[in-house]
């Protein structure tokens, strides 16, 4: 059994780790509720949005803005994945990194992908193992819709230039603190709706068509591209949230059970100590 000075060190140790969990959980429970009413706000314009985008794309022919529904042979693949710039948040980076490994190895296998990493572990991990074409660690200082429409410009003249035959987000989707789901969404080509051709015939399109749909598609996938990392963001601290949450939990219950380790050897150093008094009063005695 260690000494009684070790297992005090241990159990300070643990209270210090305590402490910075707690206050580790507590700044992102803060930060979660601005993040989630950001991103819940967000998602009902955003879907609305490419519902609308997919119901015209079935017609997107000889239109300015049919070069984003194209659809080529997949030879050339861009994937953004988007992670954090912290550890700390439980599976929530791991869990990218493996749909991202995923996609090379078992979707798109004999196929040219490279990668746009967007969050610092996933540039770190990538960047090892892939062509990582390029880096936005520094999106998450201020993230806002015109930072985010920069990257989602860069990626958009990349596929009208024929660069890449398909572009694919990987990103968390906030559900709720404890958990996010692993998304993977085609970013391009534009993927049309589903279901009846004629659903164009619901909308009237006022200068014209064209013009609409020349600024619609460029604004949807500027927003796909802005819920995603909104989500994204979200979910991190959610994770993050919920990794501390247990990791104070569980340093609680160590520095439990290590106070009671102390308690036992304390008390069976006094009764040794009690033992030994005992003893030489006897041995005087006698």
């Amino acid at each position: 059994m260690a000494n009684l000075k070790e297992i005090r060190n241990r159990i300070t140790s643990v209270s210090s780790t305590m402490q910075i969990t707690s206050a580790m959980k507590m700044v992102s429970a803060a930060k979660l509720k601005k993040a989630q009413d950001a991103i819940t706000a967000m998602r009902p314009y955003a879907d609305k949005l490419t519902e609308l985008l997919q119901n015209l794309s079935a017609s997107l022919e000889g239109d300015s803005g049919s070069v984003y529904a194209s659809n080529r042979a997949v030879n050339k693949v861009l994937v953004v994945s988007i992670t954090s710039n912290r550890g700390l948040c439980g599976a929530f980076n791991s869990n990218i990194l493996k749909q991202s490994v995923n996609l090379v190895e078992n979707v798109y296998i004999g196929k040219q992908v490279d990668f746009v990493a967007i969050g610092k572990k996933a540039n770190d991990y990538l960047k090892k193992r892939y062509n990582v074409i390029s880096n936005h660690n520094g999106i998450f200082d201020d993230l806002t819709f015109d930072n985010v429409s920069e990257i989602a410009e860069d990626l958009m003249e990349k596929f009208a230039k024929g660069e890449y035959d398909r572009m694919d987000i990987v990103y968390n989707k906030f559900k709720n603190a404890a958990t996010q789901l692993v998304m993977t969404e085609q970013f391009l080509p534009i993927i049309p709706a589903e279901g009846e051709e004629g659903s164009n015939s619901d909308y009237m399109f006022e200068p014209s068509k064209a013009e609409i749909v020349e600024q619609l598609i460029p604004k949807s996938l500027k927003t796909q591209l802005y819920k995603a990392i909104r989500d994204s963001f979200a979910s991190e601290h959610g994770a993050r949230m919920t990794a501390m949450h247990k990791a104070t939990d569980n340093a609680k219950e160590l520095r439990d059970q290590l106070k009671l380790t102390y308690n036992k050897a304390r008390q069976a150093a006094i009764t040794n100590e009690i033992l030994e008094i005992v003893g030489g009063a006897e041995a005087l005695n006698n």
